[in-house]
């Protein structure tokens, strides 16, 4: 399949591109620097040269492309508006398609909210974040488009080996800092590895027929307080924490920061029912292992 790829060199982005050079797909991503293309194209992607917010630099690529996968995402203030671009730049890409185009667009956990201790699934429904609600209502224009044929995925909070949703915690703890956490050591997080992530946007480029909203999740719900533990284990730390206040964390780091400190715990049955797709890492000691 030909598939042009958003955010191909992110944290997300570039575990996705591996993962479907590696099924045989020919991709195109976006690059806008010459690190980027160089990276993309060292692993034998092709290179369209542009950036997310200036479509007339990379519209064009989409008229011969059988999938497009949108897993970019600016986290500053244009964020809104420049997700914005790009679905409208979807949107307008089927104009003289004889054939639907296949999206896959990147949701996220944060648009359930804070799940109130249940197993959240694609059927609860939605209270996303204010900073995020947009994005919610970006998905419903690609789902609601006849020319599309669209599937919005929900990641759980991604990690890997260096780091992903772990960046800070693993910074405390190679500067033998107490490690960080915000609002309560209670607070649950999903989580997925981004290799099994990957997987789930292949399967889902791979199936047309697929459309809706699906969750990425392997595990449903664990405690920052044991993933902050898990991490300084494996590293050799002395597993001291701080938590630091709810407020205080809003007051250092801006709205965005409601995100890490919703608890939330959800189901990834809907996935696998439908692509049979498995996560490989379903526990964090897989990655983070006692040493």
């Amino acid at each position: 399949m030909r598939i042009f790829l958003l955010g191909a060199t992110g944290s997300i982005g570039t575990a996705v591109l591996r993962e479907l050079l590696s099924a045989g797909h020919h991709v195109t991503a976006l690059c806008r620097s010459d690190t980027a293309a160089k990276a993309v194209s060292d692993q034998g992607a092709t290179v369209q040269r542009g950036d997310m917010r200036q479509p007339e630099e990379w519209s064009e690529a989409l008229k011969d492309q059988d999938v497009v996968i949108h897993a970019a995402i600016t986290f500053d203030d244009e964020m809104v508006a420049a997700d914005r671009t790009v679905v409208d730049t979807i949107l307008s890409a089927t104009d003289h398609r004889s054939t639907p185009l296949r999206v896959v667009y990147t949701g996220g956990c944060w648009l359930y909210g804070d799940t109130q201790g249940r197993i959240a699934t694609e059927d609860d429904g939605f209270a996303p974040l204010p900073a995020f609600s947009a994005m919610l209502d970006h998905a419903h224009l690609l789902m609601n488009a006849p020319a599309l044929v669209t599937a919005t995925l929900h990641p759980a909070m991604v990690y890997h080996e260096e780091g992903g949703v772990f960046d800070g915690m693993l910074a405390d703890i190679k500067a033998n800092r107490p490690v960080e956490i915000w609002g309560s050591r209670d607070i649950r997080w999903p989580l997925i590895h981004r290799t099994d992530l990957a997987i789930a946007y292949r399967l889902l480029a791979e199936r047309p027929d697929l459309t809706g909203h699906f969750n990425a999740v392997a595990q449903t719900g664990v405690t920052i307080g044991e993933i902050a533990a898990t991490l300084s284990r494996s590293h050799h730390h002395d597993g001291r924490q701080t938590c630091l206040p709810r407020m205080a964390v809003l007051a250092r780091e801006g709205h965005w920061a409601e995100g890490p400190m919703l608890d939330q715990r959800l189901s990834s049955a809907r996935l696998m029912q439908a692509t049979g797709w498995s996560p490989r890492y379903s526990t964090l000691q897989q990655t983070f292992p006692l040493v």
